[in-house]
Formats: structure tokens, C-alpha cells, sequence
């Protein structure tokens, strides 16, 4: 059964039904769900998950889907591995991956939202889905809408990574290019909503979409033992991941399900497309929209619709926010890479790069444990780090010239 009781404006704090609707009709601003925490509490124990399948779905009564979940059975429940040697390169104690770079079905943390709002999509009637997209949810769209059988408009800017749009087209979506940045695309994408009663995931179906990111929250809690993490560090586009991380945290404390504890969120953006980290440091929770110049194209939203409510939660749980240039970003890919065996995309390698500079920085204490959040496999962004990696070298099939080559470079 589904604990879902209302949606509620963030800012104004009107109520609405839960229906399809895109924001307040009042002040525009995006749309809460809102349970009934004092029933949950009263008919779920933490107990009950134990004997559940390890996917998204063992936390069902906190998300807003009501019955069995036809779309993404198997997602989620990604691994968080203990990097022991990330975390002596980084000079910290104890740091851990959370890895969406192995997600299903698509290989990244999309494919948890995707699965919420296309089973509100089918509870709503919804026959058409799309999405407007900067690549990873164009990937989880097209791959669940074809396991679901929807017709699938997908919508993405015209300098989308290749690796991204072949992902998508594979699974029959119809894909359009859009000659704009993404903030032009999601307007085409609202102006549509409007006009056809399709179930656009990060549109009219954004409240019950958003809501599948808190299962990164819970996993993360539920694998460090029922206790949420001393820091944490989210890579942002628009906002909702790290928002709805700190909202897993805070239910499952108001369940008794962990101690009470402050996470210190830290926000992790590209410095060519940094709103969010640039008003963080500000200390202000306006967000001037920016035209986005980086390799980083899954975070390149320049004017993010929950910027300023991560902004709240960054500065609230006493963390920072900080950005990297591409450089950087290239250099946590390879560092994470090099260390634990994940090959990360390139909202990987701002997450680690930022990590990095933060704990130099000492605004993460080197003393204390920290969890980065990966939400993307490397094979999505190949591009990126090609470049980067050296020249690979062709040899005879002899045993005189591996000697001669690998030896000796093993020697040097």
C-alpha cells in the first residue's frame, strides 16, 4: 500500500492532490510528497526489510508508488565499498563509494527515479513518457519505457556525448536533438506537458520522479549499519540528489530506524557550470543562472530547479559546496580508477575531485569517515578521458619484444 498523502509546495506551503502537476499553481515552486509518518511508524519495522529482495524496493512504503512495481524490479541496492586505497590518496581515514556506476539497467543512479515515475506513469494512464535530459536519464527513460512498453519521446541538447545518445536510440525511443542547452530543453519539455497528456518524468511526474533518489539515502544507511554517514559528498546538476538524500536521513531517523545524527552534506558541481556551489559560497540561496562550458554535460544544468533547497541543505548541516575545473575532473576519473577499479563518468570524477580538494581544504575532516556518491559509469563518457590515458603500443608476437618492451618498462 502506498503512505502517500498529499503534495505540498516547498515554498508556500499549499497542498495539492497527488495527481500529475508540474509545480504550484500559486508561486511555481516544486512539489513535496508527504506521507503519513505516524502510520508508517506504527505498521513497518526496520526488521520487516531483512527478508525483502536487495533492490530499491525493500523501502516501498517511503516511496510514493502504491501496489507491486511493474517498471525497474531490479534496480538499486548498488554496492558501497570501503576505498581504502582512494582514501590514501586522498589523505583521509576512512572513505567509502557509493557505486550507481553499476545500477540497472542503465548504469547509473537515474535508472532509481525512472523506476518511481514511470510506475506513477502507469497508475496515472500515462501511454506516452519522455523526458527532457542532459544523458543519464535519457539512457533509464528509454531503456524502462521499452521494458514497459510506453511510447518514449526523449529530448536532449544537440552536443550530447555520442556514447549517450546511441544508448538511448537502441531501445526504439524516438530521440530529438535540441539546438539549445539543457535549460532550453526542459522549457520545450514544460511548454509540451502542457499541450499533450503525456507523463514527462522530470516534468509533471517530477515529484514521484524525485522521490527514487532518497533510496541512494537508504541503501547508504541500511550498509554502514543502520547509521547515517558522519559526511557525505553528491555531485549536483539540479539540485534533487543531494535534497533527497538529506530527506531519506531525516525519515529514517523519524522512524527510529538510525540515531539522530548531523550529516555535513557537501555539494560537488564543474566550475564551468556552477550555480549551486558559486551561491553556496556566497552563503546566499539566490541562483544566478549560468550558460554551462563543461566536459561534465550530466551536471551542465545551469539554472537548476532545486538549487536553492540544496543550497539550504548544504549550508544547514554546516558543509560546503565546492567546483573543479575540467582538468580536475579528468584526474579524479583517473584516480578512482587507478585505486579501486571504478571507472567513473565525469560526474564521478567532480565528486572525487572535489572531495579531494575539500579535505585538503580540511572543510572535510580527515579524521572522520565520508561517503562519495558515483552516479555514473565511465562507458557513458568516453570521450572525456580518451585523451587522457596514453597511446597504447604494438608489439611482435615474440618473446624477445615483450621482454623488451614490458620488462623494461616495468624496470623504469
Amino acid at each position: 500500500m502506498s503512505y502517500l498523502l498529499h503534495l505540498k509546495c516547498r515554498e508556500c506551503g499549499r497542498t495539492y492532490p497527488a495527481e500529475p502537476i508540474a509545480a504550484c499553481e500559486e508561486c511555481w515552486a516544486p512539489l513535496e510528497a508527504v506521507y503519513d509518518y505516524g502510520k508508517l511508524w506504527a505498521d513497518l519495522r526496520r526488521d520487516d526489510l531483512a527478508a525483502r529482495p536487495a533492490n530499491m524496493w525493500r523501502y516501498c512504503e517511503l516511496l510514493p508508488v502504491a501496489g507491486e512495481p511493474t517498471v525497474g524490479r531490479e534496480t538499486g541496492f548498488t554496492p558501497l565499498v570501503a576505498a581504502t586505497r582512494l582514501a590514501k590518496a586522498l589523505g583521509a581515514r576512512e572513505v567509502y563509494i557509493k557505486n550507481d556506476a553499476v545500477n540497472h539497467p542503465t548504469l547509473s543512479f537515474k535508472d532509481r527515479v525512472v523506476a518511481v515515475a514511470l510506475n506513477k506513469a502507469r497508475e496515472f494512464g500515462f501511454d506516452t513518457v519522455g523526458c527532457s535530459s542532459t544523458g543519464n536519464l535519457a539512457n533509464a527513460v528509454a531503456a524502462q519505457a521499452a521494458a514497459g512498453g510506453f511510447k518514449t519521446f526523449i529530448f536532449v541538447p544537440a552536443d550530447l556525448e555520442a556514447e549517450k545518445i546511441v544508448g538511448t536510440q537502441v531501445f526504439g525511443a524516438t530521440l530529438v536533438k535540441i539546438d539549445g542547452n539543457y535549460d532550453q530543453v526542459n522549457r520545450l519539455c514544460a511548454e509540451i506537458a502542457q499541450r499533450h497528456s503525456w507523463g514527462l518524468v522530470n516534468v509533471n511526474l517530477r515529484s514521484y520522479y524525485a522521490e527514487g533518489s532518497k533510496t541512494v539515502g537508504y541503501e547508504i544507511a541500511e550498509q554502514l549499519g543502520w547509521q547515517a554517514p558522519r559526511n557525505i559528498v553528491v555531485p549536483m546538476a539540479g539540485g534533487a540528489l543531494i535534497t533527497k538524500i538529506a530527506k531519506a536521513f531525516g525519515e529514517l531517523a523519524q522512524l527510529g530506524w538510525v540515531r539522530a545524527q548531523r550529516t555535513r552534506f557537501f555539494g560537488a558541481q564543474a566550475s564551468g557550470c556552477s550555480p549551486i556551489s558559486t551561491a553556496a559560497k556566497q552563503g546566499t540561496t539566490e541562483i544566478q543562472p549560468q550558460k554551462p562550458r563543461t566536459i561534465a554535460k550530466s551536471l551542465a544544468i545551469g539554472n537548476p530547479a532545486d538549487g536553492p533547497y540544496a543550497v539550504k541543505t548544504i549550508l544547514n548541516s554546516g558543509g560546503a559546496a565546492e567546483d573543479v575545473t575540467d582538468a580536475e575532473i579528468v584526474e579524479g576519473i583517473r584516480l578512482l580508477a587507478e585505486t579501486e577499479g571504478i571507472f567513473t563518468e565525469t560526474a564521478g570524477g567532480v565528486t572525487v575531485a572535489v572531495a579531494r580538494k575539500l579535505i585538503q581544504q580540511r572543510r572535510i575532516n580527515p579524521e572522520e569517515s565520508v561517503v562519495l556518491v558515483i552516479t555514473g559509469n565511465g562507458l557513458k563518457t568516453i570521450g572525456a578521458i580518451s585523451g587522457a590515458v596514453g597511446e597504447c603500443v604494438t608489439i611482435k608476437p615474440k618473446i624477445e619484444a615483450f621482454e623488451s618492451y614490458c620488462l623494461g618498462a616495468a624496470a623504469a
